[in-house]
């Protein structure tokens, strides 16, 4: 059990350290993603995942995000995998862009977590 604990602890630490590399705005947006995601969903592990931030159910990653700089994109962006139950119909989008993270974008992505891990 403590190894658990142990490599929990590890995961979450490498979660800020990749948050914190990141270059502004994103670093401040990042730390945004991460507290809306571990609030709305508790239960979800951070980890990183190919270097993002990522949250699991403990078998599969259900989201993560990554900053700009990763791939040198203008945005931001929060991805879902497919074991996040986001379905709508036979097309729901899975992938978004963020450059800004007002009280509406957060609202939206508290949801979207909400739906990811119902």
């Amino acid at each position: 059990m403590a190894d658990k604990e142990a490599k929990r602890a590890q995961d979450v630490e490498a979660v800020i350290k990749s948050i914190a590399a990141m270059d502004e705005p994103d670093k401040t947006m990042g730390e945004k993603l991460h507290k809306i995601i571990t609030t709305t969903a508790p239960n979800l592990m951070p980890r990183t995942w190919y270097g993002m931030p990522a949250y699991s159910n403990g078998d599969k990653i259900i989201c993560f995000f990554r900053g700009r700089q990763k791939f040198g994109e203008r945005f931001m962006t929060l991805g879902f995998n497919d074991s996040a139950k986001l379905d709508d119909g036979s097309m729901w989008p899975i992938y978004f862009a963020i450059t800004d993270l007002s009280k509406a974008e957060e609202d939206k992505i508290t949801d979207l977590v909400a739906k990811a891990v119902s």
